[in-house]
């Protein structure tokens, strides 16, 4: 067998499975004399193109896969496989590797994928000598050679009729592996534009993910960003919060404050009414006097009674005067007090009102609303305090003027009886000379007043024009919004209409 550096490529396909068709040898003879080498005559069928590892090798006859070679030679390629030289080739075999027995053996081309494309008719390698030798047979044995040979003719000719129905279908699969290999190019050429498609895609995808990326990184400082400016928002409104809730309790202190001046108005007003009742005792003083002046006109020169001295009227009145003097200074006080809070406050909403922003913090926009509709109505009742502390200094000053013009001619008796000022004081046997001076003032200063709302009582020469107003606006609450008028009785009605107003 051939020693060789590279084995041929073979395969353990059957027979079955292959294309003899394809290659056909030509010339070839019955036997072969040993000692001499031998060429093989083949060739290429239309539709069978030879590559570059195809064999062409000696099989002895009954082979069952490509494995079975005694020796094999490999093909030469054609330059031009359209030309017509092309498709007839032939290899030579040296005597050396060829066999020494006298078995019946075949040539076969195999491609270089260990498929036979091509096998020849048996042919023996022995001496040429051997046909002079003689046979001698018998009859019988004649017939049953030529029953034999027309059994080798009849399997020969289906032979040729295979070999025919095998050359057509491998035309059929040369035209349609032709075809296939058209679409395969054709699939080629779709799949490369495909993948330069796929390329020029990739590429601006990953152009897009670097995009995205930077915008990520840009969104992920933002949202740092952000997330910094939110504590910061969080902590300046958890701040306002608790001034808010400061002005708040402000409020409710001022708004006790408000209501212990309501009182202490309400107290003022009280005493004044006092000081009405203690105006009528003195009324009915000078009627007493009245009716003693009659009985005292002709001594009335003759007495002199000395001026400088104050009876316990005068005195009482002095003392009354003081402690209204007092309570006006501490009403004035408390009113300077409440008008600064005030003050600090509207200062504490127009500082709110500068540092919130209405996006952001729109409770603390209602709670400053709300505020500022407190502060109106704080504003109001501060300055219906105001006009009721002027009402008290006019008051006051009418008292102090009552008090400075009428000083001398007030009677030194107390009237503190229905008799007259013999019985009240002993030095003034016909009572009170000056007491006729008050007959033209007493009457218009000391008439009363009375309220028709609340059914009190004043002084008519107080009680005038201003004054009821200011009573009037006691007795009612006015909205800051709408102007509206509730009575005092409809304290939560009124509360009610403003909070609407917020709403």
């Amino acid at each position: 067998m051939e020693e060789t550096l590279e084995d041929p490529p073979t395969s353990a396909v059957l027979l079955d499975h292959c294309h003899f068709s394809q290659v056909i040898f030509n010339s070839v003879e019955k036997f072969y004399v040993p000692g001499g080498d031998v060429t093989c005559y083949y060739t290429l069928t239309q539709h069978f193109i030879p590559r570059r590892k195809d064999w062409i090798g000696i099989f002895r006859v009954g082979w069952k896969t490509t494995r079975e070679y005694y020796t094999f030679m490999w093909v030469t390629l054609p330059v031009d496989l359209k030309s017509e030289s092309a498709k007839q080739q032939e290899v030579q075999f040296k005597a050396y590797y060829l066999p020494k027995d006298d078995e019946y053996y075949q040539f076969c081309y195999v491609d270089q994928d260990g498929v036979v494309r091509g096998a020849s008719i048996p042919f023996q390698f022995r001496p040429e000598n051997e046909e002079d030798i003689l046979v001698v047979t018998t009859q019988g044995e004649v017939e049953e050679i030529e029953q034999h040979n027309k059994e080798l003719c009849k399997e020969n000719q289906e032979l040729k009729d295979s070999c025919v129905s095998l050359q057509k279908q491998n035309s059929d699969m040369q035209a349609e592996l032709h075809k296939k290999e058209e679409e395969l190019e054709t699939l080629k050429s779709t799949n490369k534009k495909l993948e330069q498609q796929v390329k020029a895609q990739k590429d601006h995808w990953e152009t897009e993910l670097l995009q995205l990326k930077e915008q990520n990184q840009k969104m992920s400082s933002e949202n740092e960003k952000m997330g910094v400016r939110v504590d910061q928002l969080q902590a300046q409104l958890s701040t306002q919060e608790k001034e808010m809730e400061k002005l708040v309790q402000g409020d409710q202190d001022k708004t006790e404050q408000l209501e212990h001046l309501k009182k202490e108005n309400s107290q003022l007003l009280l005493t004044l009414t006092q000081q009405g009742q203690h105006q009528k005792k003195l009324e009915q003083t000078v009627e007493q006097m009245k009716e003693e002046e009659m009985t005292a006109v002709k001594k009335q020169r003759e007495l002199t009674a000395p001026r400088n001295k104050k009876t316990t009227v005068e005195k009482q009145l002095v003392q009354e005067v003081e402690r209204l003097k007092a309570k006006v200074e501490a009403g004035k006080a408390c009113f300077l007090e409440k008008y600064k809070e005030c003050q600090r406050l509207h200062r504490q909403i127009r500082q709110l009102r500068a540092t919130a922003q209405l996006d952001e913090n729109s409770g603390l926009s209602k709670t400053l609303n709300e505020n500022k509709i407190i502060c109106n109505v704080l504003q109001r009742e501060k300055e219906r305090l105001e006009r009721e502390n002027d009402l008290l200094k006019r008051e006051n000053s009418r008292l102090l003027s009552y008090m400075g013009l009428d000083f001398d001619s007030l009677p030194y008796q107390a009237p503190t009886s229905d008799q007259g000022g013999a019985g009240q004081n002993p030095g003034l046997v016909f009572g009170n000379p000056y007491s006729g001076i008050q007959e033209s003032s007493a009457p218009s200063l000391l008439a009363m007043k009375r309220c028709p709302t609340c059914k009190s009582d004043f002084a008519d020469g107080i009680f005038d024009h201003t004054l009821e107003q200011q009573h009037m606006q006691t007795l009612c609450l006015n909205c800051p919004v709408c102007d509206k008028t509730f009575p005092a009785k409809e304290k939560q009605i009124f509360e009610d209409h403003v909070f609407c107003h917020t709403l």
